[in-house]
């Protein structure tokens, strides 16, 4: 992304997230249906910031820098959440705590020796842009077979929108792609200038009309924990719990890593799809 279009970013979010509050949740008259506008007008939003009209315009444009206590000020005004204040203050350049790098495929040694210790839960590592860097074999077997994807394509937001049955794995698939969305554009904030980041998303949007819609409205998510439910042809619906664990000397690598809570059918599910695994790894050894 070019300098005008990481600018170009920061207005569209700020356009995007006031379309959301109406003017009675900011606290001003509600004008009924005489508003041309959805949501707060630029003016209004100054206004409750305590800035000018033509400031904020400005800064919409991409033709102004902000202040820190401005961006707060907006971010109060905009009700934003704690992963879109930590969003606004990246595109605004605000986010000095992390260096910004070239991206990086070798997998931290720590990471690859937890992953390699992981024999009962499924557990891969994500790169930057959710890039798929490694994977345990319980993993393979719960979600595909990565080593025949090509490298290229090994990328979990990808695959979520490009590959049937990876999509038909999850039963509630939107809600996972809309999450997964979030999540990448969030990244996409803290490393506007990477061209495999822009690929992939220009890739996606024109391929994927859902995509591109989602990807259009701005929503930003951390990737932390949550939990999903999948319909695997041999064991059967699993609910599962993932967390995601970072590599403090690189934050862009994590070890996701999914589990089941003892005692439930997709913690028995899950045991038997890795004897499964196991079984199906012995059998392609002695053949």
């Amino acid at each position: 992304m070019s300098g005008d279009a990481h600018s170009n970013e920061l207005g569209e979010f700020l356009k995007a997230r006031r379309a959301e509050v109406s003017p009675r949740e900011a606290g001003l008259p509600d004008a009924g249906s005489g508003r041309r506008v959805r949501g707060l007008r630029r003016e209004e939003v100054a206004l409750l910031a305590s800035i000018s009209p033509d400031y904020y315009t400005r800064l919409e444009q991409g033709r102004r820098r902000a202040s820190s206590p401005v961006l707060k000020a907006i971010a109060e005004v905009l009700h934003l959440n704690e992963e879109e204040r930590g969003y606004l203050f990246e595109l605004a350049g605000k986010d000095a705590t992390r260096p910004r790098r070239t991206a990086a495929r070798r997998v931290q040694p720590q990471l690859r020796r937890l992953l390699d210790d992981l024999a009962t839960s499924p557990a891969l590592i994500l790169g930057r842009g959710m890039d798929i860097l490694a994977w345990n074999p319980l993993a393979a077997a719960l979600l595909t077979d990565f080593e025949a994807v090509p490298e290229k394509r090994r990328n979990y937001v990808w695959l979520l929108f490009r590959d049937p049955t990876f999509r038909t794995l999850h039963t509630d698939w939107e809600r996972m792609a809309r999450s997964a969305v979030a999540m990448l554009r969030r990244e996409a904030g803290r490393n506007p200038h990477d061209p495999s980041m822009a690929s992939l998303v220009g890739e996606l949007s024109m391929r994927d009309e859902d995509f591109r819609r989602w990807w259009g409205d701005h929503h930003v998510a951390v990737r932390s924990r949550g939990s999903k439910v999948l319909r695997h042809p041999v064991a059967g619906e699993l609910t599962l719990d993932w967390d995601a664990l970072a590599c403090v000397s690189d934050p862009d690598q994590q070890l996701v890593v999914w589990s089941a809570e003892p005692g439930t059918p997709s913690h028995d599910g899950l045991r038997f799809l890795a004897s499964w695994a196991a079984s199906a790894d012995h059998s392609a050894a002695e053949s």
